[in-house]
């Protein structure tokens, strides 16, 4: 590692402790309740994984964008990226894994120089759902990603794409200019091949995270209101929309500070809790595994550096048996997933 890229671990590590340290204290300490004692109020303490269904691997923060709300704090700048040797102690694991699903995230996952061959790997492991985040704008950044939607058909993976809004202004204002004209672009590519047509078993799914300090609205309603707009303006289809909270880490935690919204954004996660939402948080079904390998309960938890309460730490040494027997590591963080309808990364949980 050269110094200067030290330097940047280090100022990550300690953004990060200091993220925990606002999380935890908060600047209103006596008058928000801890996710602990709210889930002990519906004797659903201490949190337990249930059977494991998703595996979710990080393969680097690198992306060609810088979105506003992103919780990985991704861009073009970030250098970390997962090593083809941690992509070979994955590809061990998901041999012999009892879960059923591979997700695929970043930064832009298509932008690690390995990723076609993990992916190509991978289908060969009998994985049944193979999941890749898409932030869109990939397809149409550079001439080596234009065969995507192909790439992405031959392996039948499920694509599941960023998209704030069917409006540019909205769009853009979230994820930076231009970004709206390069995902209309390339959704009409993913169409184009099969992607989110009826019958064609390739599923295309849309990501919306709301612009501002607060929780999206009914993703039912907002799928219907989605799918007419982006028919009738561009004749696009796609299968479904997940709607995400945003969660008050990374540089969303960030925003709420600066904008004085956080203390407001707190009480609205905690008014809104949701005690059914917390039996199908993506936690208990999921595993994350970070670009170096180590294994968190969450990709939230993956950034704010909180590894699973586990002998067991990295992927070279995984136990699916003694993983299986943790407590789940909460926090006021938390609180994001079991808003309303629940949030999770396939959208709501209830």
């Amino acid at each position: 590692m050269t110094k200067k890229s030290l330097l940047a671990r280090n100022n990550d590590l300690a953004n990060t402790q200091r993220q925990i340290e606002i999380l935890s204290n908060g600047i209103f300490k006596d008058e928000l309740p801890t996710f602990a004692k709210k889930i002990r109020e519906t004797n659903q303490f201490p949190l337990r994984p249930k059977k494991l269904e998703v595996l979710q691997i990080n393969l680097g923060y690198m992306c060609n964008q810088v979105c506003a709300h992103c919780h990985v704090d991704a861009g073009p700048d970030r250098k970390e990226i997962m090593t083809k040797e941690t992509m070979h102690q994955c590809l061990k694991v998901i041999k012999t894994t009892g879960a059923h699903t591979l997700d695929l995230t970043g930064g832009a996952p298509e932008m690690n120089p390995n990723f076609r061959w993990f992916v190509e790997e991978a289908a060969k492991a009998g994985i049944k759902d193979f999941i890749v985040r898409s932030n869109l704008t990939i397809i149409r950044a550079n001439k080596k990603y234009y065969d995507l939607p192909e790439f992405f058909k031959k392996h039948n993976v499920h694509v599941v794409s960023s998209m704030p809004h069917w409006t540019r202004g909205k769009t853009d204002k979230q994820r930076g200019d231009g970004v709206f004209d390069k995902s209309i672009k390339a959704l009409q590519e993913l169409n184009a091949v099969g992607y989110g047509i009826e019958n064609t078993g390739l599923k295309l799914d849309l990501v919306y995270n709301p612009s501002g300090a607060f929780l999206p609205g009914d993703q039912a309603s907002m799928e219907k209101d989605f799918k007419k707009a982006l028919s009738d303006d561009f004749s696009i289809t796609f299968n479904s929309l997940f709607a995400i909270t945003n969660l008050p880490i990374s540089r969303f935690l960030d925003y709420l500070i600066a904008s004085e919204n956080y203390e407001d954004y707190m009480h609205a996660l905690v008014e809104a809790y949701n005690p059914i939402a917390v039996e199908n948080v993506m936690c208990t079904n999921t595993l994350s595994i970070s670009w170096e390998g180590y294994l968190y309960d969450c990709d939230f938890n993956q950034m704010l550096n909180l590894k699973v309460a586990s002998k067991v730490k990295h992927i070279s040494e995984y136990n699916e048996e003694l993983l299986q027997d943790r407590n789940i590591i909460i926090n006021q963080h938390c609180y994001g997933c079991t808003a309303g309808a629940g949030s999770s990364c396939q959208g709501t949980v209830t």
